[in-house]
């Protein structure tokens, strides 16, 4: 089974983009990849990502956040500013559970096991979704530990309150993306639902944690933290970047060797539970 480009609703009745694929001999084990900020499920090597688990025998979910700026048309460009101003950390942990009634609508589950990989913010989310029984267990790839520290602080937040909006800078696409002062609100008055440390101290399924010594986005002591927190497994990889070396568009027919290197290391992990 090969589903391609496939409609889910997501948070806040928005519908994005879901694809899944099985292997040829698919036994019991699927993988759930939630994508990071500014992101989405074809950006650079994740299409290869997905081959790689394939090839490997565990089935491979991937989907667009609802709110990530994409749209059902225009999946890869930012095109409905309005939907990434509008998103939400809690829109986010919607999607998860979204994707995951998808799932049990379009997919025999018995006996199967679902394994959520987060990259990023996606980390984040991941470990956010964790205790959902469905779960059996989590991998984060570069991923965040808090999220309070991403905001603007200071006389930066106080702007944002007034204006109402504050903008990111795409460095792909050279837009500057919106984000609604609701963003924040929303996590002021979610805090105890998305404290990413409070839920990885309560974590009982297995967790592996990876990152790379190189990452210039989230730094590793991130992932060291949620290591302590979740006694998972970390492996820190050398010489790879946030992306673990890849990039947006990739082009190549191989994973980088760094990206490679993770996908082994989940794979064993997964293989193992």
């Amino acid at each position: 089974m090969k589903l391609v480009n496939k409609i889910y609703v997501g948070a806040n009745a928005r519908e994005s983009l879901i694809d899944f694929e099985t292997p040829d001999n698919f036994y019991e084990n699927i993988v759930v990849f939630i994508h990071g900020y500014k992101g989405f499920k074809d950006w650079g090597a994740w299409n290869l990502v997905q081959d790689y688990f394939v090839s490997g025998g565990v089935a491979f979910c991937k989907f667009n956040i609802s709110h990530n700026g994409g749209t059902i048309n225009n999946p890869i460009d930012f095109t409905d500013l309005n939907a990434f101003a509008n998103n939400r950390y809690t829109y986010e942990l919607e999607d998860v559970q979204q994707v995951l009634s998808w799932l049990e609508k379009n997919v025999d589950l018995s006996d199967k096991k679902i394994h959520l990989i987060g990259h990023s913010r996606g980390g984040g989310i991941a470990v956010l979704s964790a205790l959902d029984s469905r779960i059996s267990s989590v991998t984060t790839w570069a991923g965040i530990s808090d999220i309070e520290s991403r905001f603007p602080k200071g006389d930066d937040l106080k702007k944002w309150k007034k204006e109402g909006l504050y903008t990111v800078l795409n460095s792909r696409t050279k837009q500057n993306l919106p984000h609604d002062y609701a963003f924040y609100e929303d996590w002021k008055n979610n805090k105890e639902r998305l404290d990413i440390e409070a839920i990885a101290s309560k974590i009982e399924i297995p967790i592996l944690h990876i990152h790379g010594d190189n990452d210039n986005a989230v730094h590793v002591s991130e992932s060291e933290k949620l290591s302590n927190l979740t006694n998972g497994k970390l492996f820190i990889i050398n010489d790879a970047s946030h992306t673990f070396n890849t990039h947006h568009p990739y082009n190549e027919k191989d994973l980088p060797n760094k990206l490679n290197e993770a996908c082994n290391l989940t794979m064993q992990f997964i293989s193992r539970i």
